[in-house]
């Protein structure tokens, strides 16, 4: 669609605001190359690089006491988790919809690799931004993949070899970008993956030199970490452990080649591994175990990739090394809604119990907490949590909602509670979860319900702390609940004491309101709070007892407020149908001390709608819908200080165009039907529309204005139908001619099946007969940059009437990797082509698409989009036809439609004669006479091309007529279903 030029405009409310030349917007995305690509990288030519920046940088966090007597500090966790749906169009800073892998047992893991790549998407890969800053907010390196693939999933020896290469100079260009690109995103180093095979001992000799110049010229804290699979000949050859055959990928002498090693999957015991890094100067600890949870995830495996924990974590020894786990986000891919993902998420990191104290189970997966020690970054004042999970269905802005759409931003979640849960009772404890219904800031709280009684009085324990009190601190801790009373208490152990907690009273409360309680710490001045928890406790039993927690903060003296940025500026705008608009907004920091800074849109009533929020100074503004008809709108940046102090506004508007007219469009189940079939009309005008009136000639109902309205066809004959889309800005008629084909004597088939077919690439095995097979257990598939072309030759001309396309989703694949935007075009000679579909935005596993009937002897499928990445996943394409002999075929029955059977005071001057289309008629004859044997026409017209007529034979007055009309074509004629009678005027 052509994009509408946009003017910007400036208001000068909060301070003044720069604007720049506007062009198209669009959603920035996370980076993905080929080697090629990234060496040709800088973030002066990338769009999209501004907003791909993680900005906060990595907290200190610190080791605290073990809940569980099993759990070790020593070992690290590393994490290879697909964060995105696929390696492509993963938006930079989270976007419209709730359902996202939203992470968040940060306190178990040590470092992240953003698994991702693929060979016809890019295969190196950078966390985007949201997931660097969720992560370095709770003190967890993050690190970009490169991912050298096997050949059987499309890997190039080729990139191998670009990205290692080395200049007359001694440089590594390809390392030298790895590090640019994590410095200026803010990422912490590179996981290697390298499966590709044919590579030779000179490769991994190079591979090696690569990796170690990475080290030498890469700045203090970035890390660079290996996976177990190259061996020193080149060869794959994967030994599931530290060997002298991979060591040169780990150390070489007194020079570090990589700061991390991840084994394969098939090891039972890790000791050898231990000892031979130790014997090579190194930590066991920077050996990562293998454990594989991609298909299983906490559930028992068969076979090689069952884990022997007692060959990483003997119990009452020392951790022979760390572990590595191998797609974690099973828990979300796997689940059926965000109650459920938490579910398994818990269940894989604290345990079956729910309590990271206690994994008294016989289950094979006790959960990481039994293992680990869970770490804190909460070591400096201030501290608030908001219990925000970095997704919601809402967002509330100091327990005003805000926004009632579906988010995501992982920049926003909070850090969650260090235990999940601790629930201490002498009787049935409370039970906590995350609520998403409710929240005080963001799109979720802490919620807390049960029986509550002095005998299932409950003790929560939450964070891991390490903070110092002053006497200027304070705690504000906002709840509600439907009581008077809360029943709550916070507890704080401090250092010198950690396991005696003192509790303070939080009181009254305003039922079903949000109320904040500020209690002050001066009188603890000096200590340092080791823990803090909730004490829940009633003198009566309160049988349904819920309590949401919205915010806890620890903080010294308000801040002053923090100023309006300035520089902001809308670089892009687009706006689409005069009704929907974008925008990417930049703007300059502030010195103060910033959270994030948060988006608003100022609506024509002058409420204000949360947009979003980023600690960046780029944000992208997904596509807004217009307010009504209003000319302008408005957007608002205010930043938002440590302590949730609002700052003062800075606001930038640009304008809309004059309202659009309506664009009539319409689908239809199906173009060809025998008598008395009913046929179901979609009506798929632009949403400017207000109103609509359908006109179905020959059909029942005759008109309608019903959104999708069903019709039924009595007559065979071919049949108009038009629909009048209306607004207040004036109306568009769209008139589909022919569109309906009713007859007994036609029946469609998919000519499509067997027939040969072509494409323009496949993947080996999914080749594009995969695709005219008439089963969806195989498919066509092609990798690479879109566009992608499938084409069936027929064989010969047939009439083709609907085309049906199965994709990914229907193979049994996901469905983001459904084909997103494609054409289906139609020729006779394979060379020049018409388009008879042009699918946009489609999100459906099936798609059914019914045209006017065509002649055609090739069917091409013509991909633009492919949906989840770029390869086209196609497991049928249908093409509904006939072939159409003509060799006996007469002209299919009709009836006369005006002037109707017995109407009066018809005009004797130009009378005009109507008639329902004849399928298979290639001209018609019309007959009109006084008597009703027309042996004297006064009227006799034949080679008549259209279904219509006006005569120029002026008529006698106040006379009846008789007339009919025959249908004509080579192989004879047909006659009219009756003959229909009027009578003419005086005038």
């Amino acid at each position: 669609m052509k994009k509408l030029r946009v003017f910007l405009v400036l208001a000068f409310f909060a301070t003044f605001c720069m604007v720049t030349q506007n062009a198209n917007a669009q959603q920035p995305y996370a980076s993905y190359w080929y080697p090629n690509e990234l060496l040709e990288w800088t973030p002066e030519t990338d769009e999209d690089s501004a907003f791909n920046r993680g900005v906060i940088p990595l907290e200190n966090r610190f080791t605290g006491e073990g809940v569980n007597s099993n759990a070790m500090a020593e070992p690290k966790i590393q994490i290879l988790a697909t964060m995105n749906p696929s390696t492509s169009d993963n938006p930079s800073q989270g976007s419209d919809v709730f359902d996202r892998y939203t992470f968040n047992y940060w306190q178990y893991v040590d470092s992240l690799v953003m698994w991702g790549g693929s060979a016809s998407e890019g295969i190196i890969v950078t966390p985007s931004a949201d997931v660097i800053d969720a992560a370095h907010k709770n003190g967890v390196k993050v690190l970009g993949c490169v991912n050298f693939q096997p050949d059987y999933y499309g890997g190039q020896l080729q990139w191998v070899r670009e990205m290692i290469q080395e200049n007359p100079a001694g440089v590594f260009p390809g390392a030298d970008k790895l590090i640019e690109v994590a410095q200026y995103y803010g990422f912490d180093g590179w996981f290697m993956h390298e499966e590709t095979q044919g590579a030779t001992s000179a490769d991994a000799k190079q591979m090696q030199e690569f990796m170690k110049y990475f080290q030498d010229n890469k700045p203090e804290g970035m890390e660079l970490h290996w996976y177990d699979s190259m061996s020193k000949n080149g060869n794959i050859q994967y030994e599931n452990a530290l060997t002298s055959n991979n060591e040169m990928f780990f150390q070489d002498g007194n020079h570090v080649v990589t700061n991390g090693f991840f084994t394969n999957y098939w090891w039972n015991d890790m000791s050898s591994s231990r000892d031979k890094a130790i014997s090579l100067g190194r930590s066991q600890y920077d050996v990562y175990a293998g454990v594989y949870t991609e298909a299983n995830g906490y559930n028992e495996p068969s076979g090689q990739f069952y884990v022997d924990w007692d060959g990483v974590f003997p119990e009452g020894q020392e951790a022979k090394t760390s572990i590595g786990i191998y797609r974690p986000d099973w828990t979300f891919r796997s689940s059926s809604d965000g109650d459920d993902f938490y579910a398994r998420a818990n269940r894989f990191w604290v345990g079956k119990n729910r309590d990271p104290r206690n994994n008294d189970t016989s289950d094979y997966w006790k959960g990481i907490a039994h293992y680990i020690i869970a770490k804190s970054p909460i070591d400096s004042l201030p501290f608030t949590t908001n219990f925000n999970t970095g997704n919601g269905h809402i967002y509330a802005v100091n327990g005003e909602v805000k926004r009632n759409r579906d988010w995501n931003n992982r920049s926003l979640q909070d850090v969650l509670p260090t235990w999940r849960w601790i629930a201490d009772s002498t009787g049935t404890p409370l039970y906590p979860s995350i609520d998403w219904t409710t929240a005080y800031y963001g799109g979720s709280s802490l919620k807390v319900s049960g029986v509550l009684s002095h005998d299932n009085a409950t003790h929560l324990k939450l964070y891991k702390t390490n903070l110092p009190i002053d006497s200027n601190t304070n705690l504000y801790i906002t709840y509600k609940t439907s009581l008077n009373e809360s029943h709550m208490q916070v507890g704080i152990s401090f250092e010198d004491n950690k396991d005696q907690f003192t509790y303070l009273d939080v009181g009254a409360s305003t039922p079903n309101e949000w109320t904040t309680k500020t209690i002050s710490l001066s009188g603890f001045a000096g200590k340092t709070i080791e823990k803090l928890s909730l004490n829940f406790d009633s003198d009566t039993t309160i049988a349904d007892y819920t309590m949401n927690v919205g915010q806890i903060s620890i903080r010294n003296t308000d801040s002053s407020v923090l100023q309006p940025v300035s520089g902001l500026t809308i670089v892009n705008n687009d706006i689409r149908e005069g009704l929907y608009a974008d925008a990417r907004l930049k703007w300059n920091k502030l010195d103060g001390d910033v959270e994030v800074y948060e988006v608003y849109r100022v609506k024509s009533d002058g409420t204000k709608e949360f947009i979003g929020a980023t600690p960046n100074n780029a944000y992208y503004v997904s596509e807004l819908r217009r307010d009504g008809y209003e000319t302008e709108t408005t957007l608002e940046v205010i930043a938002l200080d440590k302590n949730y102090n609002h700052g003062q506004v800075a606001n930038v508007s640009f304008q809309w165009p004059p309202y659009p007219t309506p664009v009539a469009d319409f689908t239809v189940s199906k173009t060809l039907i025998k008598p008395n079939e009913t046929v179901i009309f979609h009506n798929k005008s632009t949403e400017a529309t207000q109103s609509i009136t359908w006109n179905f000639p020959g059909g029942s109902p005759s008109s309608s204005s019903e959104e999708n309205p069903q019709v039924t066809y009595t007559t065979e004959g071919i049949y108009n139908v038009t629909l009048t889309a209306t607004n207040e800005m004036g109306e568009d008629v769209e008139t589909k001619e022919e569109l309906i084909v009713v007859s007994n004597d036609i029946t469609v088939s998919n000519i499509a099946v067997s027939k040969n077919a072509t494409a323009d690439t496949f993947v080996s095995g999914e080749e594009p007969s995969g695709a005219v097979d008439n089963t969806v257990s195989t498919k066509w598939c092609a990798t690479g940059s879109e566009p992608h072309w499938l084409v069936v030759e027929l064989g010969s001309e047939y009439v083709l009437s609907e085309f049906v396309v199965k994709h990914a989703e229907a193979g049994g694949e996901g469905s983001g990797y459904n084909t997103s935007d494609y054409k289906i075009q139609v020729s006779n000679d394979g060379t020049n082509w018409t388009d008879v579909v042009d699918m946009k935005g489609n999100t459906s596993g099936i798609s059914n698409h019914a045209i006017a009937l065509t002649s055609a002897s090739y069917v091409r499928l013509y991909i633009t989009d492919a949906g989840g990445d770029s390869a086209a996943r196609i497991y049928e394409f249908q093409v509904m036809g006939y072939k159409d002999s003509g060799s006996s075929t007469l002209p299919g029955s009709f009836d006369l439609l005006s002037p109707a059977n017995d109407s009066r005071w018809i005009s004797r001057n130009n009378t005009y004669f109507d008639w329902g289309d004849s399928m298979n008629a290639s001209s018609y004859q019309i007959i009109v006479d006084d008597n009703n044997d027309f042996v004297s026409p006064e009227i006799n017209i034949s080679d008549i091309n259209e279904s219509n007529y006006t005569s120029n034979i002026t008529l006698n007055r106040l006379t009846t007529y008789y007339w009919k009309v025959i249908g004509t074509n080579s192989n004879g004629s047909t006659e009219c279903n009756s003959v229909s009678s009027f009578r003419t005027s005086f005038f």
